[in-house]
């Protein structure tokens, strides 16, 4: 690939770099280091440079850090779900992985920022409210459309026990395994009386 045209991974990613100084900083120590990326069949390897900016690997660099994301895990990272930064596979070099955590966990795009740049700051800040309702709404939907689904499985068409139900059945079973108990014993006495 040209250097002329850099990769557009490498755009974004420099891109949300440039927006915190402290990302930067951060790199930096690990200039030369390469990570590659693997979402789902997609790949993208990036070498840090000296400047704490990414630019795209050469073919033959050795990979210090393979990062390995499921693509059903991207949507609940960019929700910020934590349990879902603990999934994510990370091996290699564990200082720089450490790093890349952290710019994961914590680095986030300022799309307001710049869709004010292109819109204006009043048309900006209210797109973007609307953006974070409308994704507050799938979020609020998609709960309430699970725990309607779990009520209707446990109540309406029971697929699934409830807590209650298979408490009451493990009771169940327990009392059932002790009455056969004192059947076995009872059975034993009369043996033992009858011969």
């Amino acid at each position: 690939m040209s250097r002329l045209l850099p990769h557009p991974g490498e755009r974004a990613v420099n891109h949300v770099l440039r927006g915190s100084p402290m990302a930067l900083e951060r790199l930096r120590p690990h200039a030369g280091r390469t990570v590659a990326f693997h979402v789902g069949p997609l790949a993208m390897a990036l070498t840090v440079q000296t400047t704490g900016e990414v630019a795209a690997a050469l073919p033959a660099a050795s990979r210090d850090l393979d990062v390995r994301i499921s693509p059903f895990l991207v949507p609940r990272l960019a929700a910020g779900e934590e349990a879902a930064f603990r999934e994510i596979e990370m091996r290699g070099d564990p200082a720089l992985a450490q790093e890349v955590a952290f710019l994961v966990r914590h680095l986030r795009w300022d799309a307001e920022e710049d869709l004010s740049r292109v819109v204006g700051d009043i048309a900006a800040h209210r797109i973007a409210g609307a953006a974070r309702g409308f994704a507050q709404w799938g979020r609020d939907a998609s709960l309430r459309m699970a725990q309607g689904a779990a009520e209707y499985w446990t109540e309406e068409s029971p697929l699934i026990a409830s807590r209650v139900k298979v408490e009451g059945f493990a009771r169940d079973v327990s009392d059932l395994r002790d009455a056969v108990e004192r059947l076995a014993e009872r059975i034993e006495r009369l043996e033992a009386k009858g011969r």
